[in-house]
């Protein structure tokens, strides 16, 4: 997977409904280029469908987790980068302190949530990540 195909993966994220001919625009490729990379990602399985959003609290049995990054020099741009391509990722934050950059979490299943964790821990630039799963919501 390269840049463009993480950069098509983001723009997808954001509107899985976008045409060919708006991704090639916001990638500045030609249209043909978005075509085939997305064509690509598909037979790959790493684009495995489309989906909509739901309301946050409307949807059951979901696992969602915060991910706390450490990430080693400057090597900040290429680490969120990197996570913006990954599926699983809701949101990413830039933040200060102990933890370089926070990450939204969302998956269907605790295995798919080990195998996220194990892609996202091999990215080069992490030095070491901390990692909450969220047991339940409670209003003010």
């Amino acid at each position: 997977m390269n840049d463009t195909d993480r950069q098509i993966l983001a723009l997808l994220r954001e509107n899985a409904r976008s045409s060919v001919t708006e991704l090639a625009n916001k990638v500045r490729v030609s249209r043909a280029t978005v075509q085939k990379r997305i064509e690509a990602l598909e037979a790959q399985g790493i684009i495995t469908g489309y989906t909509i959003r739901v309301k946050p609290g409307v949807e059951h049995n979901r696992i969602r987790a915060w991910m706390s990054v450490a990430v080693e020099g400057t090597k900040a741009q290429s680490v969120l980068q990197q996570l913006r391509g990954e599926p699983a990722v809701f949101t990413l934050h830039t933040t200060n302190g102990k933890w370089d950059i926070l990450v939204e979490i969302r998956t269907d299943s605790l295995e798919n949530f080990d195998k996220i964790l194990g892609r996202i821990r091999r990215i080069a630039g992490i030095s070491s990540t901390e990692t909450s799963i969220l047991l339940s919501t409670h209003k003010a």
